[in-house]
């Protein structure tokens, strides 16, 4: 069966390395990957941007490419942008059966013990990491990392292809061809410095931030 894979994120903005990761994965699996930006993300500061105004760049972000979509679900629903609350409804809407992959960076993953009701997402999903910098993603590193999280996942460890053969529960790493440096981050201090950031996102994207002066932007 063909999975549903969610890749949510705070996406403040989005920029090229979540895009390029997307679509790896998209193609990887013959699927849509759907980008849910989250509407309060419990586990940072605030966002630069609004929520509205973050969705409004993903769209920029995936207009062309047919195998990504935004999907809504977070902002329609309001309050914290729990992870088991995204999966739930998804889970509800998809049936029992259905293959679900939550896609998430190293860096999420190291966090995940943090997360609301942790555990249970692999009751409702597979989760999918793909390799950040500054990370390993083998099983020493996150013995070291992320002991909590390596122990939950240990077991659940496979290949790409066997989350496709079951609802949930699995865990399995992504690894793109090339790895992204990029990094919101980055993004966020070199827009407020005038520094070279428009390269780090598209070019629509780049537009919408330096005309509603995001992030300390300016021309």
């Amino acid at each position: 069966m063909r999975p549903t894979i969610l890749y949510g994120g705070t996406f403040d903005p989005v920029h090229n390395g979540h895009l390029a990761v997307a679509e790896a994965v998209a193609a990887a699996f013959a699927v849509t990957v759907h980008l849910i930006p989250a509407a309060d993300p419990p586990h940072r500061a605030p966002p630069g941007a609004s929520a509205t105004q973050r969705a409004e760049m993903l769209d920029l972000a995936v207009a062309g490419h047919p195998g990504l979509r935004v999907d809504r679900r977070e902002l329609t629903r309001g309050g914290a942008s729990f992870t088991i609350d995204t999966l739930h409804e998804a889970r509800n809407e998809l049936g029992p059966d259905a293959p679900v992959i939550w896609l998430l960076g190293s860096d999420a993953l190291v966090g995940l013990a943090s997360w609301k009701h942790w555990r249970g997402l692999f009751e409702l999903a597979h989760v999918l990491a793909y390799k950040r910098p500054g990370s390993e993603l083998d099983h020493d590193w996150l013995k070291q990392h992320a002991p909590d999280v390596f122990a939950e996942i240990a077991a659940r460890w496979c290949a790409n292809e066997a989350l496709t053969q079951r609802p949930a529960g699995g865990f399995s790493i992504f690894q793109p061809t090339v790895e992204r440096p990029e990094s919101a981050s980055d993004v966020r201090s070199l827009a407020s410095e005038n520094g070279g950031w428009m390269t780090l996102v598209p070019p629509s994207v780049a537009g919408y931030i330096l005309d509603r002066r995001l992030y300390g932007a300016s021309v």
